[in-house]
């Protein structure tokens, strides 16, 4: 059962890393303490059967307070050192530049999971990946969260139940951390909001059932506010960001020029959601939609709240003797709970 294989994670799976074999909890570590770790770290906090262990970062350890007494905050560059005071390591980079490298890199020493959203990408991310996790004999999560994620599960299901139809996903409005992230590494960038915004008239036409073709353009429109450093050049910037790829040349992109007082004061919170439809036909004709959404006051601590559960069932992957790179598509359900079988199937069945 699923509670009592995680009270034999300490005997089994994590002796070699030095799983603390008294308080039978998941000793979860974070790689990268910006918004999205700080997101990991309230959400490990509402999780009895996982501490926080450390937290591994590139500015200096000394210069960063975490949200949690009593945890060590350690450099990035010394995490070798620390693979077994850690049993799943959370990362919480950017997908532009920091994940291609790290999960890699770090899949050969701990077990892990990332956030990398850049789906054209996915594949040949999986496939670096999964050959460090298998060389290290660890197992990695690649692509949790909402989308990459939930969404992704969505459209499975929704494809297999209605096998003659479209899918269409709508992110929005709401900030991408991913796309602000890529525009934050460009030069001459100071500090960076983007938004992604659907296309109304988009989303109407697929409710009412008329399943039209979308181009990638026609559904969603991004719109970025930028501080641009002193004496930056705001043209250059301008191009760099509309011709970027898998990130902003498919779209209609707006950017706006503010002062970082503006950006502070306007854009300061980080909400986002989304809509996945499927449109489709069962065999007598007969039109049937499937609609799943979320609504988010902050996507860093909702996309943290993912990553922490699967990381639970990452813990019990690894017990099974699991090896290599994961997506959302190959864990059962019941390995994200911290219910038995039992209570499941009594609760929520």
């Amino acid at each position: 059962m699923v509670k009592r294989a995680l009270m034999r994670l300490p005997g089994r799976i994590f002796k070699k890393r030095g799983m603390n074999t008294v308080n039978h909890k998941i000793r979860i570590g974070i790689y990268g303490y910006g918004n999205l770790g700080r997101g990991v770290e309230l959400a490990v906090s509402q999780n009895s059967d996982m501490e926080l262990a450390a937290v591994f970062t590139r500015r200096a350890p000394d210069s960063v307070q975490l949200l949690t007494a009593g945890v060590p905050v350690y450099s990035a560059q010394d995490v070798e050192q620390y693979k077994d005071m850690v049993d799943v390591m959370i990362l919480c980079g950017g997908s532009a530049t920091d994940l291609p490298n790290q999960t890699p890199r770090l899949a050969s020493l701990f077990h892990v999971v990332d956030s990398f959203d850049t789906h054209a990408r996915i594949p040949e991310h999986f496939a670096a990946v999964d050959a460090a996790a298998k060389l290290g004999g660890t197992v990695a999560l690649i692509s949790c969260g909402w989308d990459p994620g939930l969404f992704s599960l969505n459209r499975l299901v929704a494809g297999a139940v209605l096998p003659e139809g479209r899918d269409y996903t709508f992110w929005g409005k709401g900030i991408s951390q991913g796309h602000s992230d890529a525009i934050r590494r460009i030069q001459g960038v100071q500090d960076a909001k983007q938004y992604t915004i659907p296309v109304e008239a988009a989303m109407d036409a697929v409710r009412r059932g008329e399943m039209p073709e979308l181009s990638t353009r026609q559904k969603h429109i991004r719109e970025c506010f930028v501080v641009a450093a002193p004496g930056a050049d705001c043209a250059a910037i301008e191009a760099e960001i509309k011709t970027m790829p898998n990130y902003f040349a498919d779209y209609d992109t707006i950017v706006h020029f503010v002062s970082q007082e503006e950006l502070n004061e306007k854009h300061g919170g980080m909400p986002h959601g989304g809509f996945v439809i499927r449109s489709g036909k069962t065999a007598s004709g007969s039109h049937h939609i499937v609609e799943y959404s979320l609504k988010l006051d902050s996507n860093p601590e909702f996309t943290g709240s993912v990553l922490t559960a699967y990381a639970r069932a990452v813990a019990r992957l690894a017990q099974e003797g699991a090896s290599g790179c994961k997506t959302v598509f190959d864990i059962a359900p019941a390995y994200l709970s911290p219910k038995s079988g039992e209570e499941l199937r009594a609760s929520l069945l």
